[in-house]
């Protein structure tokens, strides 16, 4: 008789400079999400499927990303994550591994994220932050950045904002809502601050790409409503580079403890 299958969480963290972003594409490139699977593989000695919370592109990093999987596997929860961590890169870690009800979902329980957007703004990067950090060595108007930075809070059409508009999640909804978009000095530079109930492909380096624009005066603030009323990603600037990014958090509603 079959035993019933389990499912897990994991909060991961992880440097994406070396990787193809989270989600596995081809056997050509290196994913997160495809090391991750195949070491559950190799200790668990059978194919498992990892859903993550949300594809992360090339070069953006996470403090806590959320995946799940499910097994038939019975196992000691604390030696299988440092069985994990052994066997993977040291720029993955699997910060916790923990059962859950068989309802959560990392993806579709997913009630909102934050990321963070790291900009330097010294004359000479440093080279300890040159992976994490954009590099600006050009005057930003501070107080436009963050005036500018209101406008996208609230609820809006997001089209304007995220590549393959016409495709994936975008083109069944690109509505979403930005709860906050702080702007937060920090030694050498900025942390741009967003939280919002859902993001779409590339969303947030694409405003930031459209803040830095303003902020250095070659874009006016007040194409902002245009843009958003165009639902053209062809009219807003280019993106911010990925390096900058960090997923920091996913948030869930009520505890997923296993019934």
């Amino acid at each position: 008789m079959n035993k019933k299958k389990k499912k897990y969480k994991l909060t991961i963290g992880y440097d994406g400079t070396n990787y193809s972003g989270w989600q596995t594409q081809t056997d050509k490139v290196i994913s997160i999400q495809s090391l991750i699977q195949k070491a559950l593989a190799t200790v668990l000695r059978e194919k498992v499927s990892l859903i993550g919370s949300g594809r992360t592109d090339a070069g953006v990093h996470a403090l806590a990303q959320i995946a799940h999987f499910s097994t038939h596997v019975a196992f000691e929860v604390s030696k299988l994550r440092h069985s994990l961590n052994s066997l993977l890169p040291k720029d993955i870690r699997i910060h916790l591994l923990e059962e859950v009800d068989s309802s959560f979902h990392a993806r579709y329980s997913a009630t909102g994220k934050i990321y963070h957007y790291h900009l330097h703004l010294s004359a000479v990067h440093n080279p300890f932050l040159r992976l994490y950090s954009l590099h600006i060595p050009y005057p930003l108007d501070l107080s436009l950045l963050k005036q500018a930075a209101l406008g996208f809070i609230g609820t809006h059409d997001f089209s304007s904002f995220a590549n393959n508009a016409k495709t994936g999640a975008a083109a069944k909804n690109a509505t979403r809502t930005i709860q906050r978009l702080d702007v937060v000095e920090e030694e050498n530079g900025l942390r741009l601050e967003f939280e919002g109930n859902g993001f779409l492909y590339k969303m947030v380096r694409n405003i930031v790409g459209t803040l830095l624009e303003i902020a250095t005066k070659k874009m006016k603030i007040e194409a902002i409503s245009p843009l958003f009323a165009a639902k053209d990603r062809r009219r807003a600037p280019g993106a911010a580079p990925a390096k900058g990014l960090f997923l920091v958090k996913v948030h869930y509603g009520a505890t997923q403890a296993p019934k």
